[in-house]
């Protein structure tokens, strides 16, 4: 019995011990960082009436702010400079994007961004495993981009063919599932002019319209509007965009499986560099789902995406940079990009 226990034990702390050494090697080289940022937004607005004598509204935007939570492990490529001491939470790098990173192996980003930009809240993440073999890549990836409305997970698997020690090909397979995008709840109340039958869905929806008295109620009772037009310019289009968020809630996430096929190209100079990567998904395989995309286009679609990072010294003292990145998934396109001229005086 005593045996026993002891061999228990040993086995207990011999995976204990390979665990932390697992972390250990994991963890190696990565950065936990937590991080707060804000500012001032845009300027009090003031809107003036006269339908009762001169009326000044004063309209105040709160100020930004921007709270990051991340955990990165990522190597660094020869043009990226670490120019700051701690992360602060506003480092952006197009290079994150990227198929392929600077080094192969095991890589990893988790970060999360709670912010508000001119009195919109919102909510950003950015998550990925990627491990980069000789002949073969795998990624993992969860995007939230709360200012372009783009929300996914996605996983791939893909086999890769290096041209040289600067070019790659890859071709392989890619599953996403994201809501239904494509979707619109709000088809079936329009009519072949273009109209919607705003009034019937507002009734179903549970508001009520006296019409001889001009009142109108919400589902609760409550007077949203004593005229018309109060009723058309204010409440109904928050009837439709509630029954428009409703109705996208009650249907299930939507798989997609697709093929991809994508390259990536890396040079590097002090005095020139190019860092190029490009994903075409041109097939997409039907699951004949009530609410697939392919219903709404009627069969195949391309979606992709790439990245390009650019930097000449013309000289000592002059040099270009372009960057950038673009993404269109479903027909929504999110992008960011940057140029400029540097020039040095010595």
């Amino acid at each position: 019995m005593l045996l026993s226990r002891l061999i228990i034990l040993f086995l207990l702390v011999s995976n204990l011990a390979h665990c932390q050494d697992f972390l250990k090697k994991t963890f190696k080289f990565s950065t936990f960082y937590v991080a707060a940022n804000g500012g001032t937004s845009i300027s009090d607005v003031d809107i003036f009436s006269v339908t009762n004598g001169l009326q000044v509204e004063t309209v105040k935007t709160p100020f930004d702010y921007n709270f990051t939570f991340g955990v990165r492990k990522i190597a660094r490529f020869g043009y990226e400079n670490r120019a700051n001491t701690f992360y602060d939470g506003t480092e952006s790098s197009f290079s994150d994007a990227a198929t392929i990173g600077k080094v192969k192996g095991f890589e990893f980003l988790f970060e999360a961004d709670i912010k508000r930009q001119e009195g919109v809240d919102y909510l950003d993440q950015n998550h990925f495993l990627r491990y980069v073999g000789p002949k073969w890549i795998f990624k993992t990836e969860y995007l939230q981009d709360g200012f372009a409305d783009i929300e996914y997970f996605e996983a791939s698997q893909r086999y890769r063919h290096q041209i040289n020690n600067k070019l790659s090909l890859n071709v392989g397979v890619l599953q996403r599932f994201a809501e239904p995008y494509g979707y619109d709840p709000l088809e079936a109340w329009t009519l072949a002019t273009g109209d919607i039958h705003y009034t019937y869905l507002a009734i179903q929806e549970g508001y009520n319209i006296d019409v001889y008295n001009g009142i109108y109620t919400d589902p609760s009772g409550e007077t949203v509007a004593t005229n018309v037009e109060v009723w058309e310019a204010v409440v109904i289009p928050e009837v439709l965009s509630n029954y428009v968020e409703k109705k996208k809630s009650e249907i299930p996430v939507q798989w997609n499986h697709s093929l991809v096929v994508g390259f990536d190209y890396y040079h590097y100079t002090k005095d020139f560099w190019l860092h190029s990567w490009g994903n075409l998904l041109p097939y997409h395989y039907d699951l004949e789902n009530e609410y697939s995309y392919h219903n709404y286009v009627g069969g195949q679609w391309y979606d992709y995406s790439g990245g390009l990072i650019f930097g000449y010294k013309l000289n000592k003292n002059l040099g270009i940079f372009a960057e950038g990145k673009y993404n269109k998934y479903w027909n929504r396109e999110w992008y960011e990009f940057k140029c400029g001229v540097n020039y040095v005086i010595f």
